[in-house]
């Protein structure tokens, strides 16, 4: 890994926070007269100089398409955009780099299952089981098929504290289960699923597991073998890396069994005017120019994700989002949604201030230099559920400080003082 003089990319390296938050120069911006907070990184996060270098050194000096020409660029770009799947293979814990499928992002992910694997796999009646905490993403392909095929679409409802009612989901996983898909974290709530245990469930009754990893793969040690996942899905632009780069991992018999999502070039072997066959795996995959620049910077952002080692990523999180809890607790008029636990939760703090619009907040926020989320983040069931029509929403990330969670409450209190709110904080 290309590293900055401060030695992040060094095995022993410490998890310093300061030290990491000299490689994020946006964050000595100032926004509206003071120093950025950025706290959207559930949206999607920064970018370190070496993943910037790294695009950079790429179009510089290695600009060419891949898998199609002798030349030396092109071999070169060959050989560093094929060498990020063992990075990705490393990361997830995959048995293969085969296995791994470069697509655009998680939505297309998730797509590129419903459309190759349940399309030639489900038949009418065929139930597949997601949550009622699921992005948008996540539901929305199902709703398609189900429209389309006749499966049966079920989910697994939320209770109160924003956990999933694991009893109900005891009763609804069952023989005509045929995939479960389900999130690994909440992007709304911060939950942590125990999709391990599900997937046990699932697996009993034969059944595929699709986990949307897009919340969780940029902050939690993964482990597809210890998940029980089928297919894992997740992007690289929240965690450290470019846009437009998404992964899916599937087991290498499905992948083989599965037939190509989109036609074109580089996803065949040969063509002829009546007929064609395909490439093997994961080519089969990948029809047409990928986002080469993008898929070999996005390398670089996992080898330096994995120089911090992801179970320190974690305990920071979960120290800094246990400490916005109990700080954003104390303002008056504050609602917190979700677990209150936080070893339950990512780090994601979701909240509501009474009689202010999400919307509200985040735009007064915003004149305070905090950036960060309102709306329904893609979770419109989540809002339902709840009561309300969206949340103000602090999303944390390996620069993020205990100072920056300070200016967060600050902001919020301001906000409610702006507002006219000061009764006592309320809690659900």
């Amino acid at each position: 890994m290309t590293t900055s003089g401060d030695g992040v990319g060094s095995s022993a390296y410490a998890f310093d926070v300061e030290r990491i938050r000299r490689d994020f120069p946006v964050l000595k911006r100032e926004v509206n007269g003071h120093t950025l907070v950025y706290l959207d990184n559930a949206a999607t996060s920064q970018r370190p100089v070496q993943v910037m270098a790294e695009i950079t050194r790429f179009y510089r000096d290695s600009n060419a398409n891949i898998h199609r020409g002798v030349h030396t660029l092109s071999v070169e770009a060959t050989d560093q955009y094929e060498g990020v799947r063992e990075k990705v293979r490393s990361f997830i814990g995959a048995p293969s780099a085969s296995e791994i499928v470069f697509t655009r992002n998680t939505t297309e992910s998730i797509n590129l299952v419903a459309h190759a694997w349940a399309r030639a796999f489900l038949e009418a009646g065929d139930e597949v089981v997601i949550s009622e905490i699921e992005h948008h993403s996540n539901i929305v392909p199902w709703q398609m098929l189900r429209d389309e095929r006749g499966i049966v679409l079920r989910h697994i409802p939320m209770l109160d504290d924003g956990t999933l009612d694991l009893d109900v989901a005891r009763a609804t996983i069952g023989p005509r289960t045929k995939l479960l898909a389900i999130t690994l974290m909440s992007n709304a709530l911060g939950t942590i699923v125990p999709v391990g245990e599900l997937a046990d469930l699932a697996h009993a009754h034969g059944a595929r597991v699709l986990v949307d990893a897009a919340q969780a793969a940029p902050h939690l040690p993964i482990d597809v073998g210890e998940l029980g996942a089928d297919f894992l899905a997740f992007s690289a632009h929240k965690m450290l890396g470019p846009t437009g780069v998404g992964v899916l991992w599937a087991r290498g018999e499905l992948l083989e069994a599965m037939p190509p999502f989109l036609g074109g070039g580089d996803m065949i072997a040969t063509v002829s005017l009546t007929e064609s066959t395909w490439n093997e795996v994961p080519h089969k995959f990948e029809a047409g120019t990928p986002n080469v620049g993008g898929v070999i910077a996005f390398g670089t952002a996992i080898d330096y994700l994995q120089a911090l080692d992801m179970e320190r990523v974690r305990a920071h999180e979960r120290e800094l989002t246990g400490y916005a809890l109990s700080t954003l607790a104390r303002v008056p008029g504050v609602t917190l949604h979700g677990p209150l636990d936080p070893n339950l939760r990512g780090g994601v703090v979701s909240f509501s201030l009474e009689g202010v619009h999400p919307h509200d907040v985040g735009q007064v926020l915003d004149s305070r230099g905090v950036a960060i989320r309102a709306g329904h983040h893609c979770a419109q069931p989540v809002m339902q559920r709840l009561g309300i029509p969206a949340t103000a929403r602090a999303s944390f990330y390996i620069y993020n400080t205990r100072d920056e969670v300070d200016a967060l409450e600050e902001a919020v209190r301001e906000t409610a003082s702006y507002f006219g709110f000061t009764p006592g904080a309320t809690v659900a």
